[in-house]
């Protein structure tokens, strides 16, 4: 029998069933957690980010063209606007240049936000997933730990996580710098000291309309060409991801931007992308060392 209650945890031993059980109260003032569930198909039908309300964003995109940014951004170091500059100038003689996408590379972090693609997120006990549609990439997410004292470049660096409320913190570092590194669909490159931190929530309807709304208004709409598409019927909650990126070695101060998914229509894609020569973006082929003689 349970005599009385106090304000903290009681512990009442209740038998029956030919056993004893053990019962624990939680105390008055205590408030029970619920991990927020981001399970499911996530899609948008844009590329790029989306400004933040306040405080520095992204680097924009230049008006007079949607393919290349801004390097006079006052956020971007000397040689950082110089080396954007100079990618910016070809791209206006019509080069078509190497990114992630083109060349079957891995999509580093943040820069695998700013695609067009579906998203998965598969929540585990002491880990994460964070799945891209695009060649099957997955991301790593230890929950409750922290980054090694020595971390090992990778390609999608060394992510850890923990839950803030309804809210999934994600904190990267350790991104593998390549020719092909880049935060951004402009090409602005980042360096070992890039840190990111990624804050993914659920939105109302009413937010994720007026976010996705706003965001294909300023940054264009996808088809569904690549067959990947949200679902047009779909009203129900939306996944946010907001994210603040620091690389001293390449920005003035740190900079953050968002974006906004709805849920995908249909089954999820399979895109195999594998790495070879061919120039997909110019079909043409890399030339590759060849020898004039055997050497056996």
């Amino acid at each position: 029998m349970l005599h009385r209650v106090r304000a903290h945890a009681v512990l009442a031993l209740i038998a029956g069933l030919g056993g004893t059980f053990l019962w624990v109260l939680p105390s008055a003032g205590a408030q029970p957690t619920t991990t927020p569930d981001f399970s499911g198909l996530w899609a948008r039908m844009t590329a790029g980010f989306e400004q933040p309300k306040t405080g520095p964003g992204p680097i924009p995109q230049m008006a007079n063209d949607r393919n290349i940014g801004d390097y006079n951004d006052p956020i971007l170091k000397r040689q950082a606007a110089d080396f954007l500059r100079e990618r910016d100038a070809k791209v206006l003689l019509g080069l078509s240049l190497p990114n992630p996408s083109s060349q079957c590379y891995p999509y580093p972090p943040p820069y695998i936000l700013a695609r067009n693609q579906e998203l998965q997120i598969v929540q585990q006990s002491n880990e994460v997933l964070i799945l891209d549609s695009f060649d099957q990439g997955v991301r790593h997410v230890r929950l409750n730990q922290p980054h090694p004292a020595h971390v090992t470049p990778s390609w999608y660096g060394d992510s850890i996580g923990h839950y803030e409320g309804a809210t999934l913190v994600v904190d990267t570092i350790g991104v593998k710098v390549t020719p092909l590194s880049m935060v951004d669909l402009w090409g602005t490159p980042y360096t070992m000291a890039l840190h990111l931190v990624e804050r993914y929530r659920l939105i109302d309807s009413e937010n994720r309309e007026r976010d996705m709304r706003n965001a294909e208004k300023a940054l264009g709409r996808f088809g569904a060409g690549n067959g990947i598409y949200t679902d047009p019927n779909y009203k129900g909650k939306g996944l946010q991801v907001r994210f603040t990126v620091e690389d001293p070695g390449i920005f003035t101060s740190p900079w953050s931007a968002v974006v906004t998914f709805s849920r995908a229509s249909g089954n999820w894609p399979e895109f195999v992308c594998a790495e070879n020569v061919h120039q997909y973006y110019s079909n043409k082929d890399t030339p590759v060392p060849e020898a004039d003689r055997p050497d056996f």
